[in-house]
């Protein structure tokens, strides 16, 4: 029977886990087993990178490393179930999805904790100013003016990564809810259907959330370099690329047919089959590249210059303990 007049095909929904497992050869075995491997490996140095950060990591930022840390891990994971049970790929990539737009917020709190906080990044920078034509919104808008690093520009910086991480999960409960009700379709890219609308909403608010990311990191990066903050940064962004990126690059081409229907995989089936096992390799060497670059312990950063107030309070305060000194030993010895 041709592919094209399958029925597999023609349906073009990913088969049922005992299909896919049934289907197997030895080879496709053993893929299965390395590609399973490597997802529990992976969880493993997670869970020995996070007893360290308990114990080596000061307490306001272990947090904050733990969720970083942890997409790899949690992506190779949902990559993996996802090839295992192909029908589950929609609440997989959901997930993975939510938890890295949590991610993408936990990165952009990291690099003002790692300044010392909120209050010391506002003292270290206050003379300076945001360079706002940065990627992926503004790269060649050269003209753009520099904006006054202030506490309401840095929330508006938060607020904007933050809304991602509060506005995915909304997004997947709505399509959970109109897939439900066979309003969602991921190979529905018509007008009439709402993936179309929904995978576009989505592709904006990512762009908006990237955006304080690279306005922050373009600050930053000379400050924290001591702290590897362009490794660390380098692999958020292979993170994002391969997640989100490949996964739409892969997707486009199924819908397209360049990745043909292989029975019992139809195309968007395959496609999605095909990303999922890049990804588990993928995040299984960021894993490791990120245990060895969050595992690094650093030197604090010196801290910024006080101000002529501060530094006439710091000399007052001096001389009160001085003379509370000298009263307290001209007392004992009389």
């Amino acid at each position: 029977m041709e592919n094209g007049t399958d029925p597999v095909c023609i349906a073009n929904e990913p088969p049922f886990s005992r299909k896919i497992i049934g289907s197997l050869d030895l080879t496709g075995i053993f893929l299965f087993a390395i590609l399973t491997l490597m997802t529990l490996i992976a969880n493993l140095v997670f869970v020995e990178e996070v007893f360290y950060i308990y114990r080596k990591t000061p307490s306001s930022k272990r947090t904050i490393f733990i969720w970083i840390n942890a997409a790899a891990p949690v992506i190779a994971t949902t990559s993996c179930i996802g090839m295992w049970i192909p029908r589950s790929t929609m609440f997989t990539d959901f997930t993975a999805a939510v938890f890295f737009a949590i991610v993408i917020h936990k990165f952009m709190l990291m690099m003002i904790k790692e300044c010392g906080g909120q209050k010391l990044f506002l003292r270290r920078f206050e003379n300076d100013r945001f360079k706002i034509s940065t990627g992926p919104c503004c790269c060649c808008c050269l003209c753009l003016p520099y904006v006054h690093i202030t506490r309401r520009t840095l929330f508006l910086l938060k607020l904007g990564t933050f809304q991602l991480a509060f506005l995915r999960p909304v997004l997947m409960f709505l399509s959970i809810v109109l897939w439900t009700n066979g309003n969602y379709n991921l190979s529905d890219l018509t007008p009439n259907g709402a993936a179309i609308w929904i995978n576009c909403f989505t592709g904006v608010l990512t762009i908006i959330a990237l955006w304080p990311i690279g306005i922050m990191f373009q600050q930053v990066r000379v400050l924290l370099n001591c702290k590897k903050i362009i490794p660390k940064f380098a692999l958020y962004q292979f993170v994002l690329i391969l997640s989100q990126l490949q996964a739409a690059i892969i997707n486009i081409l199924a819908l397209r047919g360049i990745i043909p229907c292989a029975p019992p995989l139809a195309s968007l089936a395959r496609g999605a089959y095909m990303n999922q096992q890049l990804l588990i390799m993928e995040m299984f060497l960021i894993t490791l590249i990120s245990r060895v670059v969050y595992r690094k312990r650093y030197d604090d950063l010196e801290l910024p210059e006080c101000t002529d107030q501060e530094t006439s309070d710091n000399k007052q305060n001096a001389k009160v303990n001085l003379n509370g000194k000298v009263i307290e030993d001209g007392t004992q010895n009389v």
